[in-house]
């Protein structure tokens, strides 16, 4: 049983775009409006972006930090989120400030994903 689970965590982990497609059609064969069903697919793929981009980044890099480096950049990414939100109407709405980070983490980890896994599979083809 535990073995099944990691297997699918580990597969999800490795293709993160298989869980933003199943989110997505679920929501589509439920008659979600798209905008709804692609918001819901954004914060379940997050997650697996968050272990599959540091995982790339220490492979392609070969240091081991880079889960560490990622969590830093989401937390200054809060933290500037925050400021603007407190500038902007002097408090800070946290559960809209968790969202609006969770959301921005997708948008910038897809890119690194396909340029580091890009990257990683150049790698492993010079090494091999």
């Amino acid at each position: 049983m535990f073995g099944t689970i990691s297997a699918v965590l580990v597969t999800l982990c490795v293709l993160p775009f298989v869980p933003f497609v199943l989110i997505y059609a679920v929501g589509a064969l439920r008659r979600q409006p798209k905008r709804l069903s692609f918001r819901r697919a954004m914060d379940g793929t997050t997650p697996f972006l968050i272990f599959s981009v540091s995982a790339l980044f220490n492979y392609v890099f070969s240091v081991s930090f880079g889960f560490y480096l990622l969590l830093l950049l989401l937390l200054l990414l809060a933290g500037l989120l925050g400021s603007a939100q407190n500038r902007k109407r002097g408090r800070v709405d946290s559960l809209r400030l968790l969202r609006g980070v969770w959301r921005l983490a997708f948008l910038f980890l897809a890119p690194f994903y396909v340029i580091l896994g890009i990257g990683g599979f150049i790698l492993f083809l010079m090494n091999s």
